[in-house]
This record gives C-alpha cells, sequence and structure tokens, in this order.
C-alpha cells in the first residue's frame, strides 16, 4: 500500500480557486432581466451556480434557452477581467503543493475558453498542465468521467487522488470516482450546505489544504 499515498489533487475553478460568483450571478441578472423583466434578484440566481449553463437556462425557458446562454457567455467574457478575483491564499497553497511535488489539475464545467481567461487573469495558469473543461467530455460533473480523464492525463490513480470543489456536483462526482473529497467552507452556497454534501473535509481557507494533504499523503 505504500505507493498509494494521496499526491493527486483535482481542482474545480470557479467559487473554488477563483472567484467568479460576483461574474456569474451578474451575467445570469443581465441575461434573465432581458427576457424576463425584473423578475429575478440575486437570490434567484444563485442555486444556477454550479450545474452546466444549459440546464439551469433550459430549467428557465426551453425555447430560448440557447440564444439566453449567448447573451450570459457574451456578458461573461466582456466583464471577467474586472470582476474575477482570486480567493485569498490560492495562489501561494498551489505553488507551495506543486514545489511538493503533488500531480495538479483543473477539473472544471465550464467552457474552454473562458477556463483559461480565468487561468491566466490569476497567473495559477502556470500550475496546471492538466485542465479538464466542459468541451474535453461526453458527461460533466457530478459524472465520475472528467475525474477520470484528469487522472489518465497525469498518470495517477483514484487511489492516489483528491477532489477539491464547493458544489454538490464536486463531491458527488468524487464519490463517484471513488477518490477522497475536500469541500471548501466559503462556498458561497454556505458553509451548511457543503456540509450536506458530507465530503471526507471541510476546508475554510484554501492554506487548510496543505496540512490535510499532508496528513493524508502520510496516513
Amino acid at each position: 500500500m505504500g505507493n498509494l499515498k494521496k499526491d493527486t489533487i483535482l481542482f474545480d475553478l470557479d467559487g473554488t480557486l477563483i472567484n467568479t460568483n460576483e461574474l456569474i450571478i451578474e451575467s445570469f441578472l443581465h441575461t434573465l432581466h432581458h427576457y424576463y423583466p425584473n423578475q429575478y434578484g440575486r437570490e434567484d440566481v444563485i442555486p444556477f451556480i454550479g450545474p452546466p449553463l444549459v440546464d439551469s437556462f433550459k430549467s428557465i425557458d426551453k425555447d430560448r434557452y440557447k440564444e439566453m446562454v449567448e447573451m450570459y457567455r457574451e456578458h461573461n467574457v466582456a466583464h471577467h477581467d474586472a470582476l474575477v478575483k482570486e480567493f485569498e491564499g490560492v495562489f501561494e497553497t498551489v505553488a507551495h503543493l506543486q514545489d511538493e511535488g503533488y500531480h495538479l489539475a483543473v477539473v472544471t464545467t465550464k467552457m474552454r475558453p473562458t477556463v483559461h481567461m480565468g487561468l491566466n487573469l490569476t497567473k495559477l495558469d502556470q500550475f496546471f498542465d492538466v485542465v479538464v473543461t466542459y468541451n474535453d467530455v461526453q458527461n460533466v460533473k457530478p459524472h465520475p468521467e472528467p475525474l477520470y480523464k484528469a487522472l489518465t492525463q497525469l498518470g495517477s490513480s483514484k487511489e492516489r487522488a483528491i477532489m477539491v470543489g464547493d458544489s454538490q456536483y464536486d463531491i458527488l462526482a468524487g464519490k463517484n470516482a471513488g477518490v477522497t473529497t475536500i469541500g471548501v467552507g466559503y462556498s458561497i452556497k454556505g458553509r451548511e450546505f457543503i456540509e450536506k454534501q458530507k465530503p471526507d473535509f471541510i476546508i475554510d481557507t484554501m492554506p487548510e489544504l496543505i496540512d490535510v494533504a499532508k496528513r493524508l499523503k502520510e496516513e
């Protein structure tokens, strides 16, 4: 069993590594106000953070969801760099984990172009050779396919892996893939929401990941 230490960490992107919450909320409100003036507020769109865009808009309007997705994406790209921020301690934590020799990947439900915008903006791109996006899989999280794809590209295995995320899809995908799961307590949906998903661990700041990962590596 000695060779199955946890040396691989898969990260969700939005809400975990980078704070895209304001951008996502603004983009949803911009789009929904256009189609349904004054019917949606901030609280109404928070549940849409996490699932694929197409699913969220389809649940609102089966006929016009495609054009709504387009409008959302245009707004999202146009305002990306002004509204996206890195969560505190993320850069230092990921840099440290890379120095310690961990295999690192991003596994996200976003489209590849906006994923790279976020990683480049926050300068996190240098740490991730493996990035699995919406465009790279048949099935998105909570299906285990994206996680398995990342593990294959990293030359790792589920026994050696940890999934870190802020939504039910991340935790469920981790469970479905048979990897250790870590939820972030700073999820916009609240710590209680993450607790309900029953991850193996919860961290309230990204730097806490260093200690948890170290304990898992030494077990």
